[in-house]
């Protein structure tokens, strides 16, 4: 299935928090993302799925500005994020799957150095940084540098760097990837509350049970092609939204014959 199922009329134009037009991308002979057409409505909680190599880092990637597609669009809050990426930026905080971190530094540096880069008083960078920091169970790690703080505690340090400048928009790819219950709770605290204040997350995640408890919009990205959208409901259709994945993804099931030797 090619061509995506739209299960509810997606939400355009000035209503987006983000809006991706066409977006395409190839590394060699192989299409990574084929034309991702997508909405997230402001004040959503947007769970982007698909099996490995479906294309969610790469969309995700064009979305914030850190890979430039072969073609297509990508708008936040209505500014173009690759002919007007500065006032794009400022509505946007991103946290990458796999991007370096200056991690040779403690996490309060870190927060203050990604502060007064976005241009943010030093006096703002510091409040900002002591609450993150407290609200994120961070403070204690006084001066541990970020290259060994554990995977938990990088997710959360990305995060915060994320969240510093107060933007509407956050895009996180694989949130809650290798970070252990208490710290991901925590994660999901934070971010409820910021969607319940008015803000906008779209994630990447493969923990089903995370998306269907926290998500209010969903779509399933497969071969670089998006093949369902819609409301949380709407796309489960009824059913576990485990079983309605791996109906789209064209996922397989092992017959009673195979692996009989086990």
């Amino acid at each position: 299935m090619d061509s995506v199922t739209y299960v509810q009329n997606v939400t355009s134009g000035p209503n987006s928090a983000l809006a991706l037009r066409g977006l395409t991308k190839r590394f060699d002979d192989k299409v990574a993302v084929a034309g991702v057409d997508l909405d997230v409505p402001v004040g959503s909680f947007y769970g982007l799925l698909g099996p490995n190599g479906a294309g969610k880092t790469t969309s995700l990637s064009m979305a914030v500005g850190l890979l430039r597609p072969d073609a297509g669009n990508a708008y936040v809050l209505g500014h173009d994020v690759w002919s007007d990426p500065v006032e794009a930026k400022r509505r946007l905080g991103a946290l990458p799957d796999s991007a370096r971190m200056f991690d040779r530094l403690s996490g309060s540096e870190l927060l203050a150095y990604t502060g007064l880069l976005r241009g943010l008083p030093a006096d703002v960078v510091d409040s900002r940084a002591t609450e993150l920091l407290d609200v994120l169970g961070l403070a204690d790690a006084g001066r541990t540098l970020v290259v060994d703080y554990s995977a938990g505690m990088k997710k959360k340090i990305g995060l915060a760097c994320a969240m510093l400048h107060a933007p509407r928009l956050l895009v996180l790819d694989e949130p809650f990837e290798a970070v252990d219950p208490v710290s991901g709770a925590l994660i999901r605290d934070i971010l409820i509350r910021y969607v319940r204040n008015g803000g906008t997350v779209i994630f990447s995640s493969h923990v089903m049970a995370v998306v269907e408890k926290l998500c209010t919009h969903i779509a399933i990205l497969a071969d670089g092609h998006i093949k369902i959208v819609g409301t949380t409901e709407e796309v489960r259709g009824g059913r576990e939204l485990e079983d309605v994945f791996v109906d789209v993804v064209g996922g397989r099931v092992a017959t009673g014959a195979e692996l009989s030797w086990l």
